[in-house]
């Protein structure tokens, strides 16, 4: 199962965020034990670094949490099409938009996410994170 983790799950388990953090943590170690194959968005990594950082308030201690990360994750590109095409998607985050035009590209099963109504009007699947969770554990 091939998921792309949109930056709120990544940042739930990696800041411990309640209520939220034991399913993003749960998908952290299906990622782990090779139980499933999570990515993210180049353009979410940037993101997911200074959002670390400014929790952290150390980049050193923020690099090593990033090095961890990408051992876990893949990391789809952003191409110029993908942005191009998120202006003319029907989902109004533009951020969102490219995140679907993404999965979609690289034929991802699900985009993990808690912000479900974002991604309405895309192509690709999506669910929240305990949905997904119960999803691998009953299979």
């Amino acid at each position: 199962m091939r998921i792309l983790a949109d930056t709120n799950v990544i940042m739930d388990a990696l800041t411990a965020r309640e209520p939220w953090n034991e399913s993003a943590e749960k998908i952290f170690l299906m990622a782990a034990n090779h139980t499933i194959d999570m990515y993210i968005t180049a353009s979410s990594a940037t993101d997911i670094y200074y959002l670390i950082r400014k929790h952290l308030h150390n980049s050193e201690t923020a690099r090593t949490v990033m090095e961890k990360l990408y051992s876990l994750t893949g990391i789809l590109d952003v191409t110029a099409n993908d942005c191009i095409d998120a202006l003319a998607s029907p989902i109004g985050d533009y951020e969102d938009a490219i995140i679907e035009k993404v999965a979609s590209r690289t034929e991802m099963d699900y985009i993990v996410t808690r912000n479900i109504k974002d991604y309405l009007a895309g192509s690709t699947k999506i669910i929240l994170p305990d949905e997904f969770v119960k999803k691998i554990e009953l299979e």
